[in-house]
C-alpha cells in the first residue's frame, strides 16, 4: 500500500513490529535513487574536462561555466524540493524526481554526439542536470520522516553518504563508458582525443577513439528500473503528508514548483553569465543571494490550493535563528565537499596540464605550453569524494555517539589548515614549468578536505536532529542542503577566475578564512558555557 495512515517510530514497539521493515526498504531505494541524482547533477565536472581534451571549441571560462550553471541550477531546485515531502508525499516525489532525470541524461548523449552543437544547448543540458542536484533536499527530507532520532544521524549518514557515491561513480564510470562504443550504432561514432586522457587505470593516450557521449546515455541503464522500483516500492507517510491528494495531483505540485525554481535560476544566469549568453550585469555574490530569495517568494505567491497553506507552514522555519546557523555551518561540509567535486577536475586539467613559463618576448607568465608528464584528472579526481563519501555515515555515527557541534569544531579546525596548504600549494604549481611535481602533495590535501568535509557532512545533519523537532527537521534539512549546495556553483566560479587571474591560491585563503569564521560561529552556538543548545 502506497499510502501510510499511521506512522510513530519513537513508539519502541510500532518501530520494531511494522515501523523498521517499512523505513529500511524506503532507506534502500532511496540511496541509488540519489546516487544517480548526484552522477547526473555533477558529470559536468568530468563531462567538461573531456570537452577540452576533444577539443570542443569553447574556451576554459565557457566550461567552468558549464560546471557552475549545473551547479547553481541543483542548488535552487532545492529551495522547492526542501518543501515536497510535506505537499506531495516521499513516494510521490522520490519516483518522479529520479524520472525526471532520464531527460538531461539523454539529451546530453545526443548533444555530445556533435561538435558543432552550440554552447547554448549545453548550458541548457547543465541547467537541467540540476534536477540530480534538487533531489538531495526531497530524499534527506523524506528519509529523515521514517526514522527515530536515536538512529536519524546514521540513516542520514546512509542516506548521503552512499548517495553522495554517485560523484565517485560518475568519476569513474564516465570514463570507462567512454572507452568503447557500448551502445553501438544508436550512440552514433567516435571522436578522436586531441590530448591525453585518462581513466581510473592510468593515461589514454592523444588520437584514441573516444565516445564522450555515453557520459548521459550510460545513466539510463539504472534510472529506468530505479524509477519503477520508487513507484511501487516506496510509501507516502499520511501523518507527514496529509494533504497528498491523488497521485497525478502530487506530481502537478512538484512539476510546478520545479518550473518556478527553473525560471528564476534562468533569470539569474542571464543577468550574470556574460555575453553573448547572458547580459553580464551581476556579479556572483549579488546574483546568488537574488536568485535564493526570488525562488522563495515566487514560491510563495504562485503556489495554490493546500500548497500555500503547506508551504506557509513550513515557512515558519526561517523565524528561527539555529535555522540560519545551521545553514551556514552547513555550507563549511556540504558546500565544501560538493564545491570541491565540481571544481577540481578542471582544476587539475588546467593547472597541471600545462606548463607555466615566462614568455621570452614579452616578460610575462603564460600558461598555454602542454605538459608532456601531466596527470589526468580523469584518473585521479574521483579519490577525493570518494573518501569523503565513504566516511560521511561515520561521522553520523560518531556524532551520535559524542555529539554533531564537537565534531564540525574539530573538522572545522582541520579545513583551515588544509585550505590554506591547498593554497600554498597552488601557487607553486601554478608558477613552475614542472608543476607535476606538486601533484602528489595537492592530491593528499585535497583528500583530507574532502574527509573533513564528509565527516561534518554527518555532523551538520546530527545537529539538526537534535536541535528541530520532527515536523520542522526535514524542511530545515532541505533548506540547509540548498543553500549549501551553492557551493557546486561557487568553488568553479571563484577557483576559476583565479586561475584566470593567475592567483588560484586566492580561493583557498579565502575558503580557510571562512572556516576559521564558521568555527566561531559553531563555538558560539552550541559550545560555549552559555550557549542556548549544547551540543554536546
Amino acid at each position: 500500500m502506497a499510502n501510510i495512515k499511521e506512522w510513530d517510530v519513537e513508539d519502541q514497539k510500532f518501530w520494531e513490529s511494522t515501523g523498521k521493515k517499512i523505513a529500511y526498504r524506503n532507506l534502500w531505494i532511496s540511496i541509488p535513487s540519489l546516487l544517480m541524482g548526484f552522477a547526473i547533477w555533477l558529470m559536468w565536472g568530468i563531462v567538461t574536462v573531456q570537452m577540452l581534451n576533444l577539443g570542443f571549441p569553447f574556451t576554459k571560462d565557457q566550461l567552468f561555466n558549464l560546471t557552475a550553471i549545473a551547479g547553481l541550477s541543483g542548488a535552487t531546485l532545492r529551495i522547492p524540493s526542501s518543501f515536497f515531502i510535506r505537499i506531495a508525499g516521499g513516494r510521490n516525489t522520490i519516483f518522479l524526481t529520479t524520472a525526471l532525470l532520464m531527460i538531461p541524461a539523454f539529451g546530453t548523449g545526443v548533444a555530445l554526439q556533435d561538435q558543432s552543437t552550440p554552447l547554448w544547448v549545453f548550458q541548457l543540458l547543465a541547467l537541467l542536470s540540476g534536477i540530480g542536484g534538487g533531489n538531495f533536499a526531497c530524499s534527506m527530507s523524506n528519509i529523515s520522516t521514517f526514522f527515530p532520532k536515536r538512529l536519524q544521524g546514521t540513516a542520514l549518514g546512509l542516506n548521503a553518504g552512499l548517495g553522495n557515491f554517485g560523484v565517485t561513480t560518475m568519476q569513474i564510470l564516465i570514463p570507462l563508458a567512454m572507452t568503447a562504443s557500448i551502445f553501438g550504432a544508436f550512440a552514433g561514432g567516435s571522436m578522436e582525443l586531441m590530448k591525453d586522457s585518462g581513466w581510473i587505470l592510468g593515461k589514454i593516450l592523444a588520437g584514441t577513439p573516444t565516445y564522450i557521449q555515453n557520459a548521459g546515455f550510460v545513466w539510463l541503464l539504472a534510472l529506468v528500473p530505479l524509477a519503477f522500483l520508487g513507484f511501487f516500492g516506496m510509501n507516502n507517510l499520511v501523518p507527514i503528508s496529509p494533504n497528498i491528494g491523488s497521485t497525478i495531483s502530487a506530481f502537478v505540485k512538484i512539476l510546478w514548483l520545479y518550473g518556478l525554481a527553473f525560471a528564476t535560476a534562468a533569470l539569474g544566469l542571464y543577468l550574470y553569465l556574460p555575453a553573448p549568453t547572458g547580459l553580464g550585469l551581476l556579479n556572483m555574490w549579488i546574483a546568488m543571494p537574488l536568485i535564493i530569495a526570488a525562488t522563495l517568494l515566487v514560491m510563495k505567491l504562485a503556489a495554490f490550493g493546500d500548497m500555500k497553506a503547506n508551504i506557509e507552514k513550513q515557512f515558519a522555519i526561517f523565524k528561527n535563528k539555529h535555522t540560519w546557523s545551521m545553514t551556514v555551518l552547513y555550507i563549511v561540509t556540504f558546500g565544501s565537499f560538493i564545491g570541491f567535486s565540481m571544481a577540481v577536475p578542471l582544476a587539475i586539467t588546467v593547472i597541471f596540464g600545462f606548463q607555466h613559463v615566462i614568455d621570452p618576448a614579452t616578460g610575462l607568465m603564460t600558461h598555454t605550453l602542454k605538459n608532456p608528464n601531466a596527470p589526468s584528472a580523469l584518473t585521479y579526481a574521483w579519490i577525493g569524494p570518494f573518501v569523503g563519501a565513504l566516511i560521511r555515515p561515520v561521522g553520523g555515527w560518531i556524532s551520535d555517539k559524542v555529539g554533531g557541534s564537537i565534531v564540525t569544531q574539530l573538522i572545522s579546525v582541520v579545513m583551515v589548515g588544509a585550505s590554506a596548504a591547498a593554497g600554498y600549494v597552488m601557487f607553486l604549481a601554478y608558477g613552475s614549468a614542472t608543476p607535476e611535481q606538486y601533484f602528489t602533495i595537492f592530491m593528499v590535501i585535497f583528500v583530507v578536505l574532502f574527509a573533513a568535509s564528509g565527516i561534518g557532512n554527518g555532523s551538520t545533519f546530527r545537529t539538526v536532529g537534535v536541535i528541530f523537532d520532527r515536523l520542522q527537521a526535514g524542511p530545515v534539512l532541505g533548506w540547509t542542503s540548498a543553500v549549501a549546495a551553492y557551493g557546486a556553483f561557487i568553488a568553479p566560479v571563484v577557483i576559476g577566475a583565479q586561475i584566470k587571474a593567475g592567483t588560484p591560491q586566492n580561493a583557498m585563503y579565502g575558503f580557510a578564512i571562512f572556516y576559521a569564521l564558521c568555527l566561531v560561529l559553531n563555538w558560539w552556538f552550541y559550545l560555549r558555557s552559555g550557549s542556548e543548545i549544547k551540543n554536546p
